[in-house]
């Protein structure tokens, strides 16, 4: 169980629900190669056609119990299920048939073929997760039953008699861990969450529980509760000043927490406490934000990863040399989501680049050789069509540098200008990363340049960067924004009156407000489910987010306190003064942006004869996750894009 820190958390509210990926893969033959100057175009349906693929939890067991395959999430239906996919290069078979709720991955069972995975109870987007077995003959039981019950995937006890879960359901603000009987799905509350807390992970021992404890945007605790004592959390990292705390994960042998803390500079650093002397000691430093630490069963391999610059360096450790572990046959590009046969023999992971979706490999530890299991991208598409991103970075109106993310495309010159696209990220404190989007590839395909920027307020480049936009939102951060479309217009390979902006959640509510705030700063937004009325989205903020709401309204404001402010930097006060046309695309069933937030602003619009369009989802929510909805949304967003900004 990994969790960021709660700075990042509290930020992350509006955030996308996919996130993006790493670097560059080289191109595989098993996708139709371009031997053109020209790239052939895509149409949307071909770019979604793509299947993506995720691993299991890595607080389960990705491996099957006779280590003939890893269990996995995907798409390839159109809806996610959940697959069983063959070491030996064989189809993956799928284990649930959902032709609607998506359903995810958890964790096989560690002495037999049942598995656990989520889904949405509520159906649509609701995110009222339950967590499901899978039986042997399968027939599906659903452990957290409940109409207004979210609950989630904790891990097992060592000997797998016991699965650890969170649920709300005796309070929707509070997420208690309870075990739950392998054999006779008999649950019982092993931690009772009256603290506000986020429990964040378990030893392997079963006895230790880390408990993050966000108190603002900046300030967290760590806390540990003995579940053998059951006596009252003890806080474990006693501070003064602002310093954010957060449990990456327990040694293996229980005898120790590794947890993250940025108390020695901009950057989060892996430290490590020790469970019976209750010393603590760095563990892990690096120049950039230390992303997670985990560990193999046995504890003889370590993984951790760094957020360098937008893409992700993962390393893995031969604890008893001292040395990292070669991987053979792996393409260029990040690797993600590394899961450890029991007997530590075999990794499965998955590598993903600007050019290419999420594929799981698997690797033999002892020669380091891997093997492609899966091909992700859709092979009527051709690698060497789409593009691979650089980093840039830009002056702001006051001299702050905001790094980017660029995708240029292929035939874009000063003889031949491309039309332009800011793209704006979620959260607010999330990330433009280095990584395949089938979005940004499809507008880069047929023309169009973006640039992912990462406003002040972003997380990846300090915590100095990360609060500058604090009770600030829809101000200097939104200006950022502005001057990316501005250094866009300066570059002579971009057509200096056709550049957009779009984003999504947070992003989308940036994009409404500089239509808003800043009329003529471009030629249209595109606004996917972004806030219009800050006022009644912090009034209706999903229960489950109890034990965050004192960080989030540190960051954005309280509304009971901040109407006022919130009221003058939500676009749909000030939509009077939008003049360039916009598209609204949302789903039905967001509990975070509710749809009226772009029913409302849409009307307003409208109301000025203003060019607005509308899609709407009815089985969606924050984010889309049926195939079929995505080609529709990226549909209309070239054809509106065409429409008023190309010319």
């Amino acid at each position: 169980m990994r969790h960021r820190s709660a700075r990042l958390a509290a930020a992350a509210v509006l955030a996308l629900a996919a996130p993006l990926a790493a670097q560059p893969v080289h191109a595989h033959s098993a996708h139709t190669q371009s031997t053109q100057t020209t790239p052939r175009t895509y149409s949307a349906a071909q770019f979604f056609e793509t299947t993506s693929y995720s691993m299991a939890s890595d607080a389960g067991h990705a491996f099957s119990p006779d280590g003939k395959s890893v269990l996995i999430s995907s798409d390839a239906t159109g809806v996610f299920n959940t697959y069983a996919l063959p070491l030996d290069g064989a189809q993956p078979r799928a284990l649930t048939r959902s032709d609607g709720v998506a359903h995810f991955a958890a964790s096989y069972f560690p002495n037999d073929d049942r598995l656990l995975y989520t889904a949405d109870a509520g159906g649509g987007g609701s995110e009222l997760s339950h967590v499901y077995v899978r039986e042997r003959d399968g027939s599906v039981r659903d452990l957290t039953p409940g109409d207004a019950v979210k609950a989630g995937f904790v891990g097992w006890s060592a000997n797998g008699d016991t699965i650890y879960l969170t649920s709300n359901a005796r309070d929707p603000q509070a997420f208690d861990v309870i075990g739950v009987d392998a054999q006779t799905y008999e649950s019982r509350v092993v931690f009772r969450n009256d603290g506000g807390f986020q429990p964040s992970a378990l030893s392997r021992d079963g006895r230790w529980l880390a408990l993050d404890k966000p108190i603002t945007s900046a300030n967290s605790d760590i806390y540990l509760a003995d579940l053998n004592s059951g006596g009252a959390p003890r806080l474990v990292t006693e501070h003064q000043g602002d310093i954010a705390f957060s449990a990456y994960d327990f040694t293996p042998d229980s005898k120790a927490l590794i947890y993250a803390s940025n108390e020695s500079g901009e950057f989060n650093q892996a430290w490590r406490y020790d469970l019976a002397t209750a010393e603590k000691a760095p563990y892990l430093q690096a120049d950039w934000d230390v992303m997670f630490v985990s560990f193999s069963p046995s504890g003889r391999y370590r993984v951790s990863a760094v957020n360098a610059d937008a893409s992700t360096k993962l390393t893995l450790l031969d604890t008893r040399t001292d040395q990292s572990v070669a991987l053979t046959g792996v393409p260029d590009g990040d690797i993600g989501g590394v899961r450890f046969s029991p007997d530590e023999d075999r990794i499965a992971f998955t590598v993903a680049s600007d050019t290419s979706p999420a594929d799981v490999f698997v690797a033999d530890l002892a020669t380091g050789q891997a093997r492609r299991l899966t091909t992700a991208l859709n092979p009527a598409i051709a690698e060497s069509d789409l593009v691979e991103a650089s980093i840039v970075r830009y002056r702001s109106f006051d001299g702050v540098e905001i790094p980017a993310v660029l995708y240029k495309p292929r035939n874009a010159s000063a003889q031949n200008p491309a039309p332009a696209i800011v793209l704006v990220h979620g959260g607010p404190g999330g990330q433009t990363r280095r990584g395949y989007s089938a979005m940004v590839q499809h507008l880069v395909n047929h023309g169009y340049a973006v640039l992912g920027a990462n406003n002040r307020g972003s997380s990846g480049y300090g915590k100095t960067f990360f609060h500058m936009d604090d009770r600030r939102h829809g101000e200097e951060d939104l200006r950022d924004i502005v001057e990316g479309g501005n250094w866009l217009r300066a570059q002579d390979w971009v057509a200096d009156d056709q550049v957009a902006v779009m984003g999504g959640s947070y992003g989308g509510y940036i994009t409404a407000a500089a239509l808003a705030f800043h009329p003529e700063a471009f030629e249209a937004g595109v606004n996917i489910f972004g806030v219009t009325n800050w006022v009644r989205t912090l009034e209706s903020i999903p229960p489950w987010w109890g034990a965050q709401r004192a960080a989030l309204y540190d960051e954005m404001g309280d509304p009971a306190t901040d109407a006022e402010r919130h009221r003058r930097i939500s676009p749909l006060f000030h939509a009077s003064n939008i003049r360039r046309p916009m598209l609204v695309v949302q789903g039905a069933n967001d509990p975070r942006v509710l749809q009226v937030e772009s029913d409302e602003l849409v009307a307003a619009v409208r109301a000025n004869n203003v060019p607005v369009e509308y899609v709407l989802f009815p089985d969606e929510g924050h984010g889309f996750l049926r195939r079929e909805n995505r080609i529709t949304a990226q549909e209309a967003y070239l054809k509106f894009l065409d429409a008023y900004v190309r010319k």
